[in-house]
C-alpha cells in the first residue's frame, strides 16, 4: 500500500514546478512591456526571467530545472508560432542559467551573499559569463533563419547579452534576498529606511526624466543604502533606479532625447551595469567587514571573560602543550 508521504512529494514536486514555471513566465511578460530596436531586432534592456531561473536553481536545485524549460517555452509560444528554430533558443535559454548554476556551485557561492566572493562570483560567473550562452543561441538562430543580417550580428547580441546579465545582477539577488530573509528590520530602523524610501521616490524619477543628465545623482542614494542596509537597501535601490530609468530609455525622454537606437542601448546599459556592479560589491564588502568585527568583538568579549576568571582566581582548565620533542623520560626515585 503506498504511504502518504510517497503521494506526498509527486504532488509537491508538481506544484513546485508549476509555481517556478509561473514565476518565468511572469517575469518573461513583465520584461517583455520594455523593448528596444537594434538592427531591426527587438531586445529587452533588462530579461527578469534570467534572474527568476538562476534563483530557482540557487533554492530549489536541479530539480527547478522542468520548470524553468516550461516556462521558457510558454514565453516563446506567447511571442511566435512553435517553429523549429525555438528549440534553439528552448536550449540556450534553459543552458546559461544552469551554467551559472553549476558554476557559482564549484565555487562555493553562498546565498546569502554576504563574502566578497560571492558578489564577485555572481558578477563575472553567473551573469557576465554564463549569459554568453543564450545570447549565442538566439542571436545565432537568428542570423540562421535570415531573420536579422550578419553585419547586424554583434550590436544584437551585445544587447541581447546584456539584458539577460542585467537580469541576473538585478532579480537574483533580490528573490535571495527575500528567501533568505528571517525577521524584519527593528523598529528603530523603520524611520531611516522610511526616509531613504522617500527620497529615492524622488530623487530617481528626478535623474531618469530630467533633461539634463543628473543620472550620477543616483550613486550618492545608492552609497547611502549600502552603509545603512547593505544588500537588501542598495539592491532595491538600484533596482529602482534601473527600472525607471529603463522606462524612460524606451520612451526616449529626458537624458535619452534625441538620442539613436544604439546610443540608448550604449548609454542606458552602462548606467544599469554600473549601478548593479557597485550594488553588489559595495554591499558585500560592508557586509564582510560587519561580519569581521562582530568576530573581533566575540573574541574580545571571550579573552575578558578569561581574564575575569584569571584574576577571580578560578583559572580556566588547559591542557599542557604537547611536547614538540616527544615524550620526555621519567625519572627513577632512588
Amino acid at each position: 500500500m503506498v504511504g502518504i508521504h510517497d503521494l506526498r512529494r509527486p504532488a509537491l514536486y508538481a506544484l513546485e514546478t508549476l509555481a517556478v514555471t509561473a514565476c518565468y513566465f511572469a517575469a518573461g511578460r513583465l520584461g517583455l512591456m520594455r523593448q528596444l530596436v537594434v538592427q531591426g531586432a527587438v531586445v529587452t534592456p533588462i530579461w527578469p526571467p534570467t534572474g527568476v531561473a538562476l534563483a530557482c536553481l540557487l533554492i530549489f536545485g536541479i530539480r527547478a530545472l522542468p520548470g524553468i524549460t516550461l516556462g521558457v517555452l510558454f514565453v516563446v509560444m506567447s511571442i511566435t508560432s512553435l517553429q523549429p528554430a525555438v528549440i534553439g533558443t528552448l536550449a540556450g535559454n534553459t543552458a546559461a542559467p544552469l551554467c551559472a548554476y553549476l558554476l557559482l556551485r564549484r565555487v562555493g557561492f553562498r546565498t546569502d551573499l554576504s563574502r566578497l566572493r560571492d558578489g564577485v562570483a555572481l558578477v563575472f560567473l553567473g551573469a557576465l559569463a554564463s549569459m554568453l550562452i543564450s545570447a549565442s543561441a538566439g542571436v545565432g538562430l537568428l542570423v540562421l533563419t535570415d531573420k536579422l543580417d550578419a553585419p547586424g550580428f554583434w550590436p544584437v547580441w551585445l544587447a541581447w547579452w546584456v539584458g539577460d546579465a542585467m537580469g541576473v545582477l538585478l532579480v537574483t539577488p533580490v528573490l535571495l534576498l527575500l528567501h533568505t530573509v528571517r525577521r524584519p528590520p527593528s523598529p528603530a530602523r523603520w524611520k531611516e529606511a522610511t526616509g531613504l524610501a522617500l527620497i529615492a521616490c524622488g530623487l530617481v524619477p528626478l535623474a531618469a526624466y530630467s533633461t539634463i543628465s543628473m543620472l550620477f545623482l543616483v550613486y550618492p542614494l545608492l552609497i547611502w543604502a549600502a552603509l545603512r542596509f547593505q544588500l537588501a537597501g542598495s539592491i532595491l535601490c538600484a533596482l529602482l533606479a534601473s527600472t525607471t530609468t529603463t522606462i524612460a530609455a524606451t520612451d526616449q525622454t529626458g537624458p535619452f532625447e534625441h538620442l539613436t537606437h544604439i546610443e540608448v542601448m550604449i548609454k542606458l546599459q552602462a548606467f544599469n551595469g554600473s549601478m548593479a556592479l557597485t550594488a553588489l560589491l559595495l554591499s558585500a564588502v560592508i557586509t564582510e567587514q560587519h561580519h569581521t568585527r562582530r568576530s573581533v568583538e566575540r573574541a574580545c568579549q571571550d579573552l575578558v571573560e578569561v581574564l575575569e576568571h584569571l584574576t577571580a582566581g578560578d583559572a580556566p582548565r588547559t591542557r599542557p602543550p604537547p611536547d614538540i620533542d616527544g615524550p620526555r623520560p621519567q625519572r627513577r626515585e632512588r
